[in-house]
């Protein structure tokens, strides 16, 4: 189970699976930060703690995403890993902790400008027992 990025014209498209939704979640963190900054390594210096409030499984993963751009943008937070996520499927709540670096110390691949719904889904696959979901980020 993993990543991988997918066709697109201008903007960085990708696709995540995983056997439990917290790690199809990881791993579109993990996609989100190769789009930014390549597949260097991202030291675990700082460590925030996010909870997360959606309308629905999109919408808890657009807000999942943006949370990287908003931290990145605000703080200069570069994330390294996300730790302990934890998602309540029936209020759609997600918790982690996520750790990082100063931006300022990397060099970045992309400007992910916005996360978007163009294409996005979260969905269980029953016929391979995984979770899948798949986003574009505006780059």
């Amino acid at each position: 189970m993993a990543y991988h990025f997918l066709e697109h014209t201008a903007d960085e498209k990708f696709a995540a699976e995983g056997k439990t939704l917290e790690e199809t979640f990881s791993f579109a963190a993990q996609a989100f930060k190769e789009a930014v900054c390549g597949k260097i390594t991202v030291l675990e210096q700082e460590t925030k703690p996010v909870e997360i409030k959606g309308d629905n499984l999109e919408n808890l993963l657009y807000k999942f995403l943006e949370e990287f751009i908003f931290l990145l943008d605000s703080e200069d937070f570069l994330f390294s890993q996300v730790k302990d996520l934890k998602i309540d499927k029936e209020k759609f709540i997600l918790t982690a902790n996520i750790t990082g670096d100063k931006g300022e110390n990397y060099k970045f691949t992309n400007d992910v400008k916005a996360v978007t719904y163009n294409e996005m889904f979260v969905k269980f696959n029953k016929e391979k027992n995984i979770w899948e979901c798949q986003a574009v980020l505006d780059v």
